[in-house]
């Protein structure tokens, strides 16, 4: 993949320094000469530098053909991505996508920006890579359910944990779309498609909590078509320092069209979509009538009328509280039918980034300075071995 040029960390720094043996990496580079880099509200972005051309959505949009199946919900979020890119401010060239293979995978192609279509279920294994050496780029991985949780799975889950900083837009349709409909790791038990004439017998996961296990310090999760409430979500995970997980819900409308038209369609949605505001209660319906409480005895969070005599037990949303396991009690309120469906920012919490953290071991093992291999192999800490 062609990538943007050092010159953003060199900036500042005199020809001697340059052209020293000693010279730093450039991961030291930018987070030491941090007067190059531009200071954004966004902690996650203070070292990728900033266009000082106004932008605009269609500043995003490439000249090829996008070619997804009409009605796709892929469209509404490519549009929403792009019509959000230009509040960040960022120069384009410093902006990645990185995805793995299936229909969300195509998304590089339609973002002028750099990017890569990688392999199967890998993407985040990339973007780990390359957020770590280039701190001056701001990194997106677009993967599918199918690319993420299955084959996937493993690169998603230690990325999540090693608090990488990087942006992970998972899009999940409960479906294999690119390859004509078999069913996924988030399509619910019983689902029939061409790989279970009979009903599936998987149970499915759940990508919140599976998030949440993997200790991530930002999960959230969207719909589609809900521009405005995608935009907030983004622009949340945007402004997160570490690994950010973002559930959306897609629609597949040629192999499993209408999946999340429970929390879709304007007579049911109020009833069953919980939305999610830090500091404020959890109450919902058409009538604002049912809050969410928390069971005395098992710690869950369930689903309650909301009366006079109960008011005040309603639970207030806290997306910065550390223990994960108010998030992952939420993440379980949505049942395989979708109803009751949390959506907005589950978990957003601090910690010290794997890129931080790794800059940082680099410029001690530079100070202490080079090793003597020949002095290693013939000191006195060997072993003979018969």
């Amino acid at each position: 993949m062609t990538r943007p040029t050092d010159r953003q960390v060199d900036e500042g720094r005199s020809p001697e320094e340059l052209q020293s043996p000693n010279r730093r990496s450039p991961i030291a580079n930018a987070v030491a000469n941090t007067a190059t880099a531009v200071a954004l509200d966004f902690p996650s972005l203070r070292l990728v530098p900033k266009t000082d051309t106004p932008q605009k959505a269609g500043d995003f949009k490439t000249d090829q053909e996008v070619r997804w199946c009409p009605g796709c919900g892929d469209y509404a979020i490519l549009a929403a991505v792009q019509g959000f890119m230009p509040q960040l401010g960022l120069k384009k060239e410093n902006i990645v996508f990185v995805s793995g293979i299936g229909c969300s995978s195509r998304f590089p192609y339609y973002m002028n920006t750099y990017g890569m279509h990688s392999i199967h279920g890998r993407a985040p294994a990339i973007a780990t890579g390359l957020s770590t050496s280039r701190p001056d780029l701001s990194v997106w991985v677009v993967t599918g359910d199918g690319d993420a949780l299955s084959i996937g799975g493993n690169h998603l889950i230690h990325a999540l944990r090693r608090n990488v900083n990087l942006k992970i837009l998972l899009f999940n349709n409960r479906i294999y779309g690119l390859t004509k409909g078999q069913y996924s790791p988030t399509s619910e038990v019983g689902k029939i498609t061409k790989s279970t004439p009979m009903g599936s017998l998987d149970y499915p996961f759940n990508p919140i909590s599976l998030a949440l296990g993997a200790e991530a310090t930002f999960v959230g999760r969207a719909i589609d078509s809900d521009r405005k409430q995608l935009t907030s979500v983004l622009q949340a995970a945007a402004q997160h320092e570490g690994s950010a997980l973002v559930e959306i819900y897609q629609n597949c409308n040629i192999f499993n069209d209408g999946a999340f038209e429970l929390l879709k369609d304007k007579d049911t949605k109020d009833d069953w979509t919980i939305r999610l505001e830090h500091g404020q209660p959890l109450r919902f319906g058409a009538h604002n009538d049912k809050g969410v409480v928390r069971n005395p005895n098992t710690g869950a969070f369930e689903i309650v009328d909301v009366t006079p005599d109960n008011e005040n037990t309603i639970v207030r949303h806290d997306a910065h509280t550390e223990d994960p396991s108010y998030a992952f009690a939420l993440s379980r309120l949505s049942t395989q039918d979708l109803r009751y469906t949390p959506v907005g920012v589950f978990r957003d919490v601090k910690r010290p980034t794997y890129d931080a953290e790794m800059a940082a071991q680099l410029e001690t093992a530079q100070q202490r300075g080079g090793g003597n291999l020949q002095g290693l192999l013939h000191g006195n800490d060997t072993w003979t071995v018969n």
